[in-house]
């Protein structure tokens, strides 16, 4: 092989490895933008060896708002302004729990994920993320790019809307097993196929404590037959948005739970700040022992 041809070889077999830091240690692969279902979920059409095939794709790092949310469909359209119908370069790092690719897209030398933090459009996804782009999230809040423009309460981090949306789920359950919980009672029945509803399910187990008919002890009974599709009753805890008392906080002088004097301060502390140090359980709620219970 002459030296020229060599380094032609070199230069495709590396060059996206030096564009790109994440293709160092991450498969890449080359993929044209099929769908956009919200600000970090795609659809990418991927051509190999045996045919094109689609390819569902979750962005990583970033939180984008939820399509319901306030600037949901805003980001959505920032994305697909961005990467639909183009052709990005993949770079994977595995598969989620509900089996997408998670993907961080480049289009030339752009990096796109990181852009729509930086423009406002998305959070860090502070529970995922494994690079520093706090200050990218500051620096739109800063000059109220995107979300940011809606102000400190209507600015509600993903996690926290569909947290608030399933414990509104949740009480609407707990309500229907309120108002019918008088007709059931225990000892009459023991297995799923003898149960008429979900809820007479859920009073089997949580009160005449039939734990056979929750085989994975989830504490969701009888899923497959009768709770197909529903979530665990969460705790009640009802969500709370950081209030507009937020200027008055900042980053630098405190770094404890016990330092703060309030939930609103930990929560600024923890989502602005990048704390993460006080929330130990990773769910979203910081300092819950102390000052965010319930």
């Amino acid at each position: 092989m002459s030296r020229s041809l060599t380094l032609l070889f070199l230069l495709v077999l590396f060059a996206p490895s030096v564009a790109y830091p994440s293709c160092r240690s991450q498969p890449c692969f080359a993929a044209k933008v099929v769908g956009i279902s919200d600000g970090d979920t795609v659809t990418l059409l991927r051509q190999d060896g045996g045919g094109a095939a689609q390819i569902k794709a979750r962005l990583t790092e970033i939180d984008a708002p939820e399509r319901q949310q306030p600037w949901g469909a805003r980001s959505r359209q920032a994305l697909a302004s961005k990467v639909f119908g183009q052709t990005v370069l993949v770079a994977s790092s595995g598969r989620d729990r509900y089996g997408r690719l998670l993907a961080r897209l480049h289009l030339g030398q752009r990096d796109i994920n990181r852009e729509m933090v930086r423009e406002g459009h998305a959070w860090v996804y502070r529970r995922y993320a494994t690079e520093n782009w706090l200050p990218d999230e500051a620096f739109a809040r800063n000059a109220r790019r995107g979300l940011w423009s809606l102000g400190a309460n209507r600015a509600v981090p993903p996690w926290e809307w569909r947290r608030g949306e399933r414990q509104a789920a949740s009480g609407a359950q707990l309500r229907t097993v309120s108002n019918s919980v008088a007709a059931f009672s225990c000892g009459s029945k023991r297995y799923c196929r003898e149960m008429t509803s979900c809820a007479e399910a859920r009073f089997h187990l949580q009160t005449c404590g039939l734990t056979s008919m929750d085989g994975d002890g989830d504490g969701v009974p009888c899923e497959r037959r009768l709770c197909r599709g529903e979530r665990q009753v969460a705790s009640g805890a009802q969500l709370r948005t950081v209030s507009s008392s937020v200027a008055a906080f900042s980053c630098g002088s405190k770094r404890y739970c016990r330092e703060m004097t309030s939930c609103a301060e930990a929560r600024f502390h923890l989502q602005t700040c990048g704390l993460t140090s006080m929330d130990g359980d990773g769910d979203g709620v910081p300092c819950e022992q102390r000052l965010c219970r319930g």
